[in-house]
């Protein structure tokens, strides 16, 4: 308890967090600013190839996400972000991060922008980075790909029965995945020209009027790719990330999807996000939220701590990460800092760091 009160006394202000954020910071570069092996390496063999790859872009992205969260927090970190974004951007490009892609589509993603097939998650995952680039640079050395992506994403989604994509063949259509999309068109339009606002617009006029659930008014988690109906439940780890998502997208629901995701999913001893609402589970293993301990979410737990960050949300916020130093435990050495969950999951550390930061 000591040791818990100590390690987020400073959370609350951005003053009182900068040291920490910064030593985080300085972890994650460690770790993922290196070569696209040296990422790999640093996910567990035990998930396999494909998850390998999968946690591997992933943590790319959050670090990114991150990063361009502190250029704008702390303007004296601007140039080093701009730096290691790009050297994530050129991982993330590398045929060895691609590879978990393009196994599951039988084709490259990047060499196949002028056919059919989705790579929506992949394709989208480097339009978002590529966008936060171009938030801290510029340079318009990204540009080019910038252009190509989202107009890839935006022919792929017309070609489609509802606007979604799959992330891969013969699967259902992952909603967060899918919003990844939105977030790189909604910054591309708000970056370059607002030839996708009309998509952005159509697709959240439809999320709002045909993929809420009835009985929660969540954004559903799951859908099905031709537009039948999906009778998947509504989960907490896909509700915090849909809420995060959002708020890159459309500001008002997504805090109308927080403010519901609260009274649905938020537990408040020890505050956390619940993977299920309709049951309880005490201790339990779920494929997309990991360990369930005491009804709590791993992944939802991290996810919802940045729309709580960016509504300021300031109790739930400190509650969350309290909860989150409780189950990680902060190890420090140096000018360095992280949890010692990271040993497991670099991509949870990865992800509370975007998360955390993610103010308005």
């Amino acid at each position: 308890m000591l040791w818990v009160a100590c390690a987020t006394s400073g959370h609350g202000t951005l003053e009182g967090e900068k040291a920490d954020i910064l030593r985080r910071r300085n972890y994650l570069s460690n770790l993922l600013v290196t070569t696209p092996a040296g990422v790999l390496d640093a996910m567990p063999n035990s998930i396999g190839e494909q998850f390998q790859g999968e946690w591997a872009m992933y943590s790319c992205a959050m670090f990114s996400a991150a990063l361009v969260n502190i250029a704008k927090l702390y303007p004296e970190e601007r140039e080093r972000s701009m730096e290691e974004v790009d050297r994530l951007i050129g991982i993330v490009m590398s045929a060895t991060l691609r590879n978990y892609d393009a196994a599951r589509w039988r084709e490259d993603p990047l060499e196949s922008l002028e056919g059919d097939k989705s790579h929506m998650s992949y394709l989208s995952i480097l339009a978002w980075m590529v966008s936060g680039y171009r938030e801290v640079s510029d340079s318009d050395k990204y540009d080019d790909l910038y252009g190509k992506l989202c107009a890839t994403l935006v022919r792929r989604m017309k070609k489609s029965p509802t606007l979604n994509l799959q992330t891969y063949p013969g699967e259902a259509v992952y909603v967060p995945d899918m919003l990844v999309t939105l977030v790189a068109l909604s910054n591309y339009t708000r970056q370059v020209d607002d030839r996708y606002a009309e998509i952005v617009r159509t697709w959240v006029d439809k999320a709002k009027t045909e993929w809420c659930d009835k009985e929660t008014g969540l954004l559903k988690s799951f859908l099905n790719y031709d537009g039948s109906e999906l009778s998947e439940p509504i989960k907490g780890s896909y509700s915090a990330l849909n809420c995060y998502y959002l708020t890159f997208v459309d500001e008002g629901f997504a805090r109308e999807q927080y403010e519901k995701m609260k009274m649905v999913f938020l537990q408040r001893s020890p505050m956390g996000i619940k993977e299920y609402y309709d049951r309880s589970c005490w201790l339990g293993m779920d494929v997309d939220a990991g360990p369930i301990i005491g009804n709590l979410s791993p992944s939802g737990t991290a996810f919802a701590i940045g729309s709580a960050t960016y509504f300021q949300d300031e109790e739930v916020r400190n509650g969350l990460l309290k909860t989150a130093e409780i189950a990680g435990s902060t190890f420090r050495i140096g000018n360095y800092s992280h949890y010692l969950l990271a040993n497991m999951a670099l991509v949870g550390e990865a992800v509370t760091l975007a998360m955390r930061t993610s103010f308005p």
